[in-house]
Formats: C-alpha cells, sequence, structure tokens
C-alpha cells in the first residue's frame, strides 16, 4: 500500500477498512438508550479520531518504528486512544467509565503494535508486514470488545439502577 498510496494514503485506506469492518462485526451489540445508527455513528467518529489523533501524533514527533522506545509511537498510542476512548464514552453514555476505557484501549493498542513490530523486525519480510498487521488487529480488536462490554455494562446498569436496587433490597443479608 505504502509504494501505491503513499504513508497519507496507505493510512486512510486502514483507516476505511478498520471501520468498516469493526462496524460489521460489532453489529449484534446493544445499549439501551442508544440507537443502532447513533451506535454505528459512534463507531465511526471514534475510529475517524483514532486514526487522526494516531497519525498526527507519529508525524508530528517524527514518526519512524524506533521498536518499544519511539516517542512518536507511544505518543501516538495514547493520543488515539484518548480520542477513540471519549469519544465511545460520550457518544455511547458511558462517561464514568471514560477513564477505564482509555486505559483498556492504550494497553491493547500499545500491546498490539509494538508485539506485531517485533514480529515484523525479526521477519523483515512481506509476510512480517502482515503478521504485524494481524497481530495490531487482534490486539485492538480484543481491547475495542473489552471498552464496548465495558461502556455497554455501565449504560445497561445505570438505565434499570432503580431495578438493581430493589433486587438488592429483596436478598436475604448473608
Amino acid at each position: 500500500m505504502y509504494r501505491n498510496l503513499g504513508a497519507y494514503g496507505s493510512y486512510t485506506g486502514w483507516t476505511v477498512l478498520f471501520i468498516l469492518t469493526g462496524a460489521a462485526a460489532l453489529k449484534p451489540l446493544r445499549f439501551p438508550n442508544v440507537s443502532r445508527a447513533a451506535f454505528y455513528v459512534t463507531f465511526g467518529v471514534a475510529f475517524l479520531l483514532y486514526a487522526v489523533g494516531w497519525s498526527a501524533a507519529y508525524f508530528l514527533l517524527g514518526g519512524g518504528a524506533v521498536l518499544f522506545g519511539g516517542l512518536s509511537e507511544w505518543a501516538a498510542s495514547l493520543a488515539g486512544s484518548i480520542l477513540m476512548g471519549l469519544t465511545i464514552a460520550i457518544g455511547l453514555g458511558a462517561v464514568s467509565v471514560a477513564p477505564r476505557l482509555i486505559a483498556i484501549l492504550f494497553v491493547a493498542n500499545s500491546a498490539g503494535y509494538f508485539l506485531g513490530g517485533a514480529v515484523f523486525y525479526k521477519m523483515h519480510s512481506r509476510t512480517g508486514m502482515v503478521a504485524w498487521g494481524a497481530i495490531f488487529g487482534l490486539f485492538l480488536g480484543a481491547g475495542l470488545g473489552a471498552t464496548l462490554f465495558i461502556a455497554q455494562d455501565s449504560t445497561f446498569l445505570g438505565s434499570h439502577a432503580s431495578c438493581v436496587r430493589s433486587v438488592r433490597k429483596r436478598r436475604p443479608s448473608d
């Protein structure tokens, strides 16, 4: 992709690919106070802001892969995770758990990026580049899944808080 589209074109292509495949994979999720259309818009905006934040931090700080130590890579991971986590939290009504969402995204994003990078630098081939993408995608996908589960759980409990309180009152004490 780099050869045909350049750096900016490649990042744009990957962003669109992640948004479309991610939204399709997350289709069955339900949030009590969010319509399906609002969920897709929130997810798309979250991923777009993630990509813009990641790319901006990476390129503004000089880019260049310095495995496990490049300031641009760590800053990019943090910036993208903050933007995505905040967008998901606000868009899905889970603001109370925003710090947890951001932390999960940052750990998953960084682990996938740097582990994938290590595999690529060990193999130094096209196969290694594909492995990097697959590893990064698996980790980021797992982080997104955990993030959306926590957001869903917090909004579900929030919308059913009176029911949960009444069930707790009826339980005999241990």
